[in-house]
């Protein structure tokens, strides 16, 4: 079959319904064919919301998947386990040549490369792909161990880590080191199965631009962060938490304009244990809307979307009829304390903190 043939509209019709892994492949094919593809499928694209280089664990390979409204596919695997010299053909990626190989039961390439060439394929990977998809969506580079990691020079490219700590404190300590020898990340993953020391005040932990810790057993996490947090979102679950004076001291200082700058949307979610108060409220100094009145929704695009089945990416939504004002710029924010019921019986507490990029004046126009 000749694509370059057919009309163009029958060319868009055959291609709206080929799988993103079939394109990518496809697209080697000639410039021609790589152009009619682009060209056909620019609506498509457009609803991707990011490409990610996902690096799990040493057994699977690193993949690359797109993740779209329509779901999340795998277009390619970044290391071929399973490399059979008879099967294998060689494509030009941006100038470099590298060996594929198809693998049919996922309908995938697979790309075969010596472990010194990590760097370089990887780039040319890259070149390809802001070529061929574009640069309107984001692209993630994730991996979620830390054995034989490298971090590549990419262009267009955030980095992101969903990591699990156990008992051993060697573990934490090779990931401040790697921390330290990294680049700023755009999210952080971290659960911590046991007590273990604080990160430094410095550490790249809390320059992320958002993380997301599951801290048990123990309360460091949340008093760690809020003090040094400097990125825009936050999400952090601990088992227990006893000094509300920390919450205090946080609200106090985002009031004050002295920390938390950038701060958007806050989420921090423990077992009840009653230091939260009545009087909590008015230590912090918060201003009230009418009972009567129904108060306006926080919720932002998430800084990034961990679990890509969601179908709307985006914070917690904050109702609340308690706010905050900030005394350098009079920005609001949105502060709501919740309560629940666990499957275990267990009374849950979680507070959020929502910030507005509106003045008082401002938000006090969107309430109903």
């Amino acid at each position: 079959m000749i694509l370059s043939k057919y009309p163009n509209l029958v060319l868009k019709e055959i291609f709206d319904h080929m799988e993103y892994s079939d394109l990518f492949i496809l697209s080697f094919a000639s410039k021609n064919i790589r152009k009619m593809i682009r060209w056909s499928q620019k609506e498509r694209f457009i609803t991707i919301r990011s490409i990610e280089y996902f690096f799990d664990n040493n057994w699977e390979p690193p993949l690359v998947h797109v993740h779209s409204k329509r779901g999340s596919e795998s277009i390619m695997d970044l290391r071929n386990p399973r490399r059979d010299r008879n099967d294998i053909f060689q494509l030009n990626v941006s100038g470099k040549i590298i060996d594929f190989q198809l693998c049919t039961n996922k309908k995938r390439a697979m790309a075969s490369y010596q472990e010194s060439e990590n760097e370089s394929v990887i780039v040319s990977i890259q070149n390809y792909l802001l070529d061929f998809f574009g640069s309107s969506m984001q692209y993630h580079w994730r991996f979620g161990y830390l054995q034989h990691y490298f971090i590549p020079r990419l262009k267009n490219v955030s980095f992101c880590i969903d990591i699990c700590l156990e008992e051993d404190l060697k573990e934490m300590e090779k990931l401040e080191t790697f921390f330290s020898s990294s680049p700023v990340f755009k999210w952080i993953g971290l659960k911590t199965m046991s007590t273990i020391k604080p990160f430094t005040p410095e550490s790249k932990l809390y320059q992320a631009e958002s993380i997301r810790i599951s801290q048990f057993w123990d309360n460091f996490s949340l008093s760690a962060i809020l003090r040094h947090f400097k990125g825009r979102q936050a999400t952090v679950m601990c088992d227990r938490w006893e000094n509300s004076e920390e919450l205090i001291e946080f609200v106090n200082r985002w009031k004050s304009g002295e920390a938390f700058q950038k701060l958007e949307h806050l989420k921090f979610k423990f077992n009840r244990n009653e230091i939260l108060d009545k009087g909590f409220l008015n230590e912090i100094g918060v201003k009230c809307i009418d009972a009567t009145k129904q108060p306006p929704t926080h919720t932002l695009p998430k800084v990034y979307n961990w679990y890509y089945q969601q179908t709307e990416p985006t914070t917690d939504p904050i109702i609340s009829h308690t706010y905050v004002v900030r005394a350098t710029d009079n920005r609001v924010a949105s502060i709501l304390i919740q309560e629940d019921m666990s499957r275990s019986g267990e009374w849950i507490e979680t507070i959020y903190f929502g910030v507005w990029d509106k003045t008082e004046e401002e938000f006090l126009k969107l309430i109903d």
